[in-house]
């Protein structure tokens, strides 16, 4: 083995994707994969089912079949993830990465107009089962079993600076930038680290319609112009600018002394000034 690939290497590990049949997840998922780990792609399976995301990702890695698997599981249910660890313990052994891969938002309003209704379920989607209820559950699962372990939570440039109009996706994810560095705090005498990635603006299944107006001619829409110009690098994110720090968190031989830190991956959005 090379000097490299020892350093990255996640030969032996289990990894938990939430929300892995995402773009984002998923390219994290596939960066796992070709270093070596097993991993199980969680998700609710509506809209993208899990199980047909990790046949995907089989053939995409070209890993053997049984290294990837999907499971059906929603992560605001906590007798749910409970159950869900269980399975994945028995189809793949013990888990010792947990990717927070869940999330996402509904709507835009004026802060006057805010639903709350709607409010509530964006943030229990991104901090409850985005974050929380996962992490509860793993950690004690990994305490009881004096497991070392890692977990990357999924911020977001909302963490640092709040986008119009998405109230709660806001409020969801400045707190998943707080409880990160919480949870390491309190994680870390038990061998588990937590960190964080930030994306910047990546196309997925959710934000492409609010940021390109024509897939043909790549005609950007006035939210998407306004976020170019607002990015040094002048381009959206391409899904291989993940693979680098997915790696480089999840390798405790690469970053075994680093916890409660979350990388931006923004082409240095949060550089911007006047």
């Amino acid at each position: 083995m090379t000097y490299e690939q020892d350093l990255f290497s996640l030969s032996g590990d289990i990894a938990v994707v939430t929300g892995g049949a995402g773009v984002l997840p998923g390219a994290v998922a596939k960066s796992l994969l070709k270093a070596g780990a097993a991993v199980a792609i969680w998700g609710r399976g509506t809209g993208h089912p899990v199980a047909e995301a990790a046949q995907k990702l089989q053939r995409e890695t070209g890993v053997p079949e049984g290294r990837v698997i999907g499971i059906t599981v929603d992560t605001a249910d906590e007798a749910a993830v409970a159950a869900a660890i269980g399975e994945t313990e028995a189809k793949l052994g013990v888990p010792t990465i947990l990717i927070n891969g869940v999330g996402g938002n509904r709507g835009k309003s004026p802060f006057v107009d805010i639903d709350i209704e709607t409010f509530n379920d964006v943030v229990t989607m991104n901090l409850g089962a985005g974050l929380v209820i996962p992490l509860k559950h793993f950690a004690r699962y990994w305490i009881a079993r004096k497991q070392p372990a890692t977990v990357i939570n999924f911020a977001s440039m909302t963490s640092y600076k709040p986008l119009s109009g998405v109230w709660a996706y806001n409020a969801a994810k400045s707190a998943v930038l707080n409880l990160t560095e919480g949870a390491a705090r309190e994680l870390a005498p038990h061998g588990i680290r937590v960190n964080g990635i930030a994306p910047g603006f990546f196309l997925g299944y959710q934000n492409k319609a609010l940021l390109v107006k024509n897939d043909e001619t790549g005609e950007l829409t006035d939210r998407g112009q306004s976020i170019i110009d607002r990015t040094p690098f002048g381009r959206f994110g391409e899904l291989k600018d993940m693979e680098g720090v997915t790696l480089f968190l999840a390798s405790s031989r690469a970053s075994g002394f680093v916890t409660g830190v979350t990388i931006p991956v923004d082409g240095g959005y949060l550089t911007d000034n006047i």
